[in-house]
């Protein structure tokens, strides 16, 4: 029997993964209960940090052997050259790695340039392995295609030392393009939705759909304060920001989130939660800043939205909580349907707030009668490899989707972004419902 010292490294770091992620399960599910929320917060956010650490080793083995062990045998290994790429290499996947541990020490008003260094890292350690691996499968497919099998030749070796070269070229030119795409303001989209029963007196109704800002690390008070003076120029009856605010605990990043009392929507600004709020393990204490700043929490509840223009006339604008509260058996809090929509009949209008797709489609499948379901959390993929794993997962991806006759939902591409300050294949939004009356 093979003993843990003979692995493979590569299976080692297999093995670490599953085992840090064998303690994330055991600690959601026996030690929730028994440790506080401080203490709570900081395992978990280790745990998830040592988890994507454990992981990522696999493939920075690969980007090492691909980049650097490579060439040693050629005649550029021993000189200096060759020396300050090694020591780039490193220092590239050192921070790639860090970047994950900059939530649990490097949060603040404003970004710190380690931060964003950090994660820029990470964004293009992303792009470089799918082009290693991409390379590498056409380059083992042309191979057997021509049927050298193993045997090498100067080509081959020729080949086999293009291949990261092309890698770390398209990666820098997609890593530059990004950061450049994803440093624009966002774009503003204006979406109009069909909404069934809504009152004629609120034809034209103007919500502005904000997800996915993700204050943290990478976002801090000088984005949101834009964000906010381009949702004030638009001058929306109602305002919602449908979960994956923040990435940290509300004391920590207060300052950073006071332009959001800027906001003031007429007919009022609302929030639900999002995976992300949970993952800071505090969500009560962003219920009570985010009430400071005149914007309601929806948890698990409705309000009904009244027309300026005749008391009688409304529709029901209704939240949930983010299904990731009950991954993470988060006391008080998970998606509850019901209770969301309770008064809400089907004699009215209903507009549903829910951060993740599936959530939405799950209220479809549960109430058939709601009318318009407004959504985030997928980015787009927010960076190419991304966006198609990002497509697969969720049953609605990005943009306007029509279910049945009266019923729509609209996912948003995200404000912001989480955490890689980079955009391919996809473009931070700001958008501009209007609801039309039949």
């Amino acid at each position: 029997m093979i003993s843990f010292k003979q692995l493979p490294i590569e299976a080692k770091a297999a093995v670490a993964a599953g085992v840090v992620f064998f303690s994330m399960m055991l600690s959601r599910s026996y030690l929730a209960e028994k440790l506080d929320f401080r203490t709570r917060r900081w395992l978990l956010r280790l745990q998830m940090a040592l988890f994507a650490n454990t992981l990522m080793l696999m493939g920075s083995l690969h980007v090492w052997r691909s980049t650097v062990t490579t060439f040693t045998r050629s005649s550029a290994a021993s000189s200096f050259w060759f020396m300050l790429w090694k020591i780039a290499v490193f220092m590239f996947l050192a921070l790639a790695h860090s970047s994950f541990f900059t939530l649990l020490f490097l949060v603040a008003e404003e970004p710190y340039f380690f931060s964003l260094a950090a994660y820029t890292c990470l964004g293009a350690y992303i792009i470089l392995i799918f082009f290693l691996f991409t390379l590498g499968s056409v380059e083992q497919a042309y191979k057997f295609l021509a049927g050298r099998g193993a045997k090498a030749s100067t080509g081959n070796k020729n080949r086999t030392a293009l291949k990261p070269v092309l890698a770390v070229l398209l990666t820098v030119v997609l890593t530059v393009v990004g950061l450049l795409n994803a440093s624009q303001p966002p774009t503003v989209n204006s979406v109009e939705i069909p909404v069934h029963k809504l009152p004629s007196t609120m034809n034209n109704l103007k919500v502005v759909l904000l997800s996915d800002i993700h204050l943290g690390p990478t976002v801090g008070k000088t984005k949101l304060a834009m964000i906010v003076r381009m949702v004030k120029a638009l001058k929306p009856d109602i305002t919602v920001i449908v979960g994956d605010l923040s990435d940290a605990e509300a004391k920590i990043i207060r300052p950073a989130v006071e332009p959001l009392g800027e906001l003031d929507s007429p007919l009022g600004t609302y929030f639900v939660t999002g995976n992300h709020e949970y993952y800071t393990s505090d969500v009560s204490n962003w219920f009570e800043l985010l009430k400071s700043f005149n914007i309601q929490p929806l948890h698990n509840e409705n309000v009904k939205i009244v027309s300026p223009k005749s008391t009688s006339d409304w529709f029901c604008l209704a939240g949930v909580d983010d299904i990731e509260a009950d991954v993470l058996r988060y006391s008080g809090h998970g998606m509850d349907l019901k209770k969301a929509l309770r008064g809400c009949s089907g004699e009215h209008a209903i507009v549903l707030l829910a951060h993740q797709p599936i959530a939405a489609k799950w209220a479809l499948q549960e109430r058939p009668d709601i009318n318009v379901i407004l959504s985030g959390h997928t980015h787009g993929g927010q960076i190419f490899p991304l966006n198609a794993g990002a497509y697969l997962l969720n049953p609605f991806f990005v943009g306007l989707y029509q279910v049945g006759q009266n019923t729509f939902v609209y996912v948003s591409p995200g404000t912001m972004y989480y955490g890689i300050p980079m955009r391919l294949g996809s473009r931070a939004e700001i958008t501009e419902i209007i609801l039309r009356s039949p």
